[in-house]
């Protein structure tokens, strides 16, 4: 372990027995903080201050408090910030409670491979002053978010938080919806602060959907509008407060409960809250460059990017490595390979995934060589990291989607680029189409076999009713061509017909009837050699 020491302190608290240690440990709280002279001396603490609450944040899981409050703690600690963090759960069942029993506080372990060498670092992060449930201290969040020391504005409520529910404005009540619940509270701020230009706020989603941060601007203007809340405040959301469009990366893979005791008892102290996050991260915020002195990350030596354009890094994102996960992890997976980790250090999985990005997916990323080539080969060394149990099972749900998204761009602008089909994307097409061959068990899912056992396939009903009956039909007349140019022709699934692109018929037809008659792993093997 490494780290850096920024405070002596020792958490200490009532005694907690942890259910599978014997050894008396304290619980992580902030009261007992100044009663003892050290922390472990591998284990960095975030400043001791209190600090006036500056950002109010939606979402109190293991991504934002190992991302936004750990870079946030980062700038308190270089002395580039003064201020703390309010979260607020997205739901009436959150963890309030659970934040709030530990002031605030909690660790976020860092580990992996960085630089070229595997490191692991843990940090208390100070930077959360409270949680505050909205459904139960609704008055208290209306103040808190009218004060005029609130600037910022973090979310992350999952990729259907930010969509419009239709529902009406009672004062003083808490509204269900995200959007819904940022217009109410603007609408606080904006009478409490008497419509003033210089008390607009700036909103950074986290959100994984594209121009996030416009959607929710357009989805509280358009909760203003229903509730009849007047011209003047319309006009003060759209021109006095920034709803920037964000990009955000780092695997957290979150609470190590096969590990807890043993951490408590390194650290000397238990913690319900404990995360563990990779090393890399990055934050990319579209958004006019003044705005960039308010958070600056760069000058603490965090990696975020202030942009005009976000697009481009995106799509970096998007292609390398979710495009990487998507198309590899089913051919990977029905060859016997469970981690992502194991498939990038196989002997036939390992230079498949390697080719795919650098050689079909990697020229299609609108950056310089330099940049989208560096941050492919971040990628692989984070999915090396042997603290990360990511199980290719998991990314293979909703698979159609996200190959659609992650995949077929990238497929699609390698053609107009080369003038031909790149082929080991084209073979992830066939590997999809095998993945989603199973028997209906249920109306969420249908099971598939590798081997002798079984795995669920989870997606969209329609998805699973279409492959259901395309995979009967071959059963009756074993002709994999007829099934590729059925799943191909099916606009529902790819908003296109994918038959009409010279050439991708016949590729994945090929690649199908390979993996039917000598497996998925001979067939890779065969194509890279």
């Amino acid at each position: 372990m490494s780290g850096r020491l920024a405070t002596n302190y020792v958490i200490m608290s009532e005694p907690v027995i942890h259910p599978t240690s014997a050894t008396t440990v304290s619980r992580l709280s902030r009261p007992r903080l100044e009663l003892a002279d050290s922390l472990p001396p591998d284990v960095t603490c975030g400043p001791l201050h209190v600090w006036p609450e500056r950002v109010v944040q939606f979402g109190e899981g293991n991504f934002l408090r190992a991302f936004a409050d750990w870079m946030i703690d980062v700038l308190n600690e270089r002395g580039l910030f003064g201020g703390s963090v309010v979260v607020v759960p997205p739901t009436r069942r959150g963890r309030a409670d659970v934040l709030n029993a530990q002031n605030g506080l909690y660790t976020v372990l860092l580990r992996g491979a960085h630089g070229g060498r595997v490191l692991e670092q843990q940090r208390v992060i100070t930077a959360v002053s409270r949680a505050l449930n909205a459904h139960e201290s609704w008055d208290e969040l209306v103040r808190c978010f009218s004060k005029p020391e609130i600037r910022f504005v973090i979310s992350n409520t999952t990729e259907a938080g930010i969509a419009f529910v239709e529902e009406s404005h009672r004062t003083g009540q808490c509204p269900e919806s995200f959007p819904a619940k940022v217009t109410a509270l603007l609408h606080e701020r904006f009478l409490a602060r008497h419509g003033d230009p210089a008390a607009g706020l700036i909103f950074l989603p986290c959100e994984l959907i594209e121009c996030n941060g416009t959607t929710l601007r357009e989805l509280v203007l358009r909760h203003a509008e229903n509730w009849n809340l007047g011209r003047p405040f319309a006009d003060w959301v759209r021109d006095c407060n920034h709803f920037l469009n964000t990009l955000v990366d780092r695997i957290v893979p979150g609470y190590p409960r096969d590990e807890a005791s043993q951490f408590a008892r390194e650290l000397g102290y238990e913690d319900a809250l404990l995360v563990a996050a990779e090393w890399f991260h990055l934050w990319v915020i579209e958004g006019p460059p003044h705005l960039a002195e308010e958070l600056p990350f760069n000058r603490a030596g965090l990696n975020a990017v202030w942009t005009n354009v976000l697009a481009p890094y995106r799509t970096r994102k998007v292609r390398i490595l979710n495009g990487a996960h998507t198309a590899s992890a089913l051919a990977a997976f029905h060859s016997g390979l469970n981690l992502v980790r194991e498939m990038v250090d196989d002997a036939v999985f390992g230079p498949f995934v390697r080719r795919a990005v650098f050689d079909e997916i990697v020229p299609t990323v609108p950056l310089d060589e330099q940049e989208r080539a560096a941050y492919a080969h971040a990628v692989l060394e984070r999915f090396q990291n042997p603290f990360i149990r990511h199980e290719l099972l998991a990314i293979s749900l909703n698979s159609v989607a996200k190959w659609r998204v992650r995949v077929l761009p990238s497929l699609l602008d390698y053609a107009e680029l080369r003038g031909s089909l790149p082929s080991l994307l084209c073979f992830s097409m066939a590997a999809l189409i095998h993945f989603y061959r199973g028997e209906r068990t249920s109306t969420a899912e249908l099971t598939g076999h590798r081997g002798d056992d079984a795995y669920p396939i989870r997606d969209e009903a329609v998805v699973l009713d279409f492959f259901e009956r395309a995979w009967d039909d071959f059963d009756q007349h074993r002709k994999p061509r007829t099934l590729v140019a059925t799943v191909l022709g099916c606009a529902t699934l790819w908003d296109r017909d994918l038959n009409a692109i010279p050439g991708l018929t016949e590729l994945v037809s090929a690649s199908l009837a390979s993996i039917l008659k000598i497996g998925v792993r001979p067939s890779v093997a065969k194509l890279i050699s």
